[in-house]
């Protein structure tokens, strides 16, 4: 089944439609053609996320290049994604990014509105390994007398979010200020056993929620999750920030850095009067050419913390950052940030995470008048709270066995590695395809991700 999509995937990829023309007297080199004006790449979504599901729809992305040809960097790029997942998660959003709307004025403005839905959003607890995860908890298989349900790691999530981001040269080109604004209205729930339950065979279905909770239900019963955040709600926040970035391209660097510190905060004067907070980030990254135009060194290193207010809940596990190409930013653990790990396995009020990514573009050619290379990858990810959320225990149940919920050892590294593999079309339109497994089964065991950009 995966490589009958990885082959559907190659072949969307070289069927991509353009309506750019080509720029026949000015080349690269030999085997590259420089792109003019407006082209973009089309393709139905088909991917696949250990943590998501197969993922269905179609998404198509539009870049100008101008003329004369700033090629291979853009001046505009249109974002539109349409998709589902098999597991409930739903995609609606369009972005826009571009660095030259002002003549004159290299303010970069970077927006987008999404509806994102998540019919089974994984929940383990806060504090990384301070929360145990019991994977037979979730095996239905007929011998196992320690079931509970298959989604006892899930809960619901409804997410509308509007970000306008704007950053421009602060004393050079590589040292840019960033300011933004961001509206993100949390509806959370418990899991729609009956939705899930609809269509399937009575010997399939899940436990109902009133007699068998999910751990998000029996965290708001026990008062860990507060009443006033558990079915989500609005936040406002404004981010700050100032980014030193050199790389030679954003889509495919091969050398330069990219360090940010970001202040989010998100005031009772914005209407966020219940959940008043601030968060700090600190992400450096580096790209090393070990071979020209062939092999590369990436790392990421990063730090967020709450440094004022407290954060609520459904906000803890996204990552601020200047510009990110994905969806969203959200860990750590999964697609985005320790590749291998579960989904949002590591949730505290302050973490680190890190990368480390050797790159290989080993195959390049034109195919159908569009320049792509074939580039091959080996990682390793890490991530680790260091400081917790509070938790109270005191309202939990004298019956209940608290071993199967918590760990009193403090937090330590979660790692994970693996390889990747990316389909390059005119040096932005990316295919990436990872493996990563975890080093712990405290982290679950592997995860295949099939989406799009590298990483960082």
């Amino acid at each position: 089944m995966i490589k009958k999509i990885l082959i559907c995937l190659i072949v969307l990829l070289f069927s991509a439609n353009t309506n750019a023309q080509d720029s026949l007297s000015v080349k690269k080199d030999k085997t590259e053609k420089i792109k003019e004006g407006w082209t973009f790449g089309a393709v139905p979504v088909i991917a696949f996320d250990s943590d998501l599901g197969f993922k269905y729809g179609g998404l198509v992305n539009f870049y100008n290049y101008g003329k004369p040809t700033s090629y291979p960097e853009y001046l505009q790029s249109i974002y539109v994604e349409l998709s589902r997942t098999t597991k409930g998660s739903g995609i609606n959003q369009i972005t826009f990014d571009s660095e030259h709307m002002f003549p004159n004025k290299p303010i970069r403005i970077t927006s987008d509105f999404s509806y994102l839905t998540e019919q089974a959003l994984d929940f383990y607890g806060f504090n990384g390994y301070q929360s145990t995860y019991n994977s037979i908890f979730e095996d239905d298989s007929k011998s196992n007398t320690l079931y509970k349900s298959r989604m006892y790691y899930r809960m619901e999530r409804k997410l509308i979010r509007f970000t306008a981001d704007f950053s421009g040269n602060l004393f050079s080109e590589n040292l840019k200020w960033v300011a933004g604004f961001a509206h993100f209205n949390h509806m959370m729930n418990s899991v729609d056993i009956d939705a899930l339950n609809d269509g399937e065979d009575k010997s399939d279905w899940l436990p109902a929620i009133d007699t068998v909770p999910g751990l998000y239900d029996e965290y708001v019963k026990w008062g860990l999750i507060s009443a006033k955040e558990a079915d989500g709600g609005k936040i406002n926040y404004i981010k700050l920030g100032v980014v030193y970035d050199s790389r030679d391209n954003e889509a495919n660097t091969m050398k330069g850095i990219w360090s940010e510190v970001i202040i989010a905060t998100a005031p009772a004067l914005l209407d966020n009067n219940e959940n008043s907070y601030t968060k700090l980030t600190l992400t450096h990254r580096q790209y090393l050419t070990l071979v020209r135009n062939k092999l590369s060194f990436a790392y990421r290193l990063g730090y967020q913390g709450t440094i004022a207010g407290e954060t609520p809940f459904y906000m803890q596990p996204y990552i601020n950052i200047s510009f990110s190409p994905s969806i969203v930013a959200e860990g750590l653990g999964g697609a985005k940030t320790v590749r291998g790990v579960l989904r949002d396995r590591i949730v505290g009020d302050a973490v680190i995470f890190g990368n480390l990514e050797f790159r290989w573009k080993f195959y390049k050619t034109v195919i159908k008048n569009q320049n792509l290379y074939v580039a091959l990858s080996t990682f390793s990810d890490f991530g680790q709270v260091v400081k917790d959320i509070k938790i109270d225990k005191s309202n939990i149940p004298a019956e209940i066995d608290l071993d199967n919920y918590f760990d009193e050892e403090k937090d330590k590294l979660h790692l994970s590695y693996g390889l990747g593999l990316h389909f390059a079309l005119n040096e932005n339109f990316i295919v990436a395809i990872d493996y990563g497994f975890a080093s712990d089964k405290r982290d679950g065991s592997s995860g295949l991700y099939i989406g799009m950009n590298f990483l960082f």
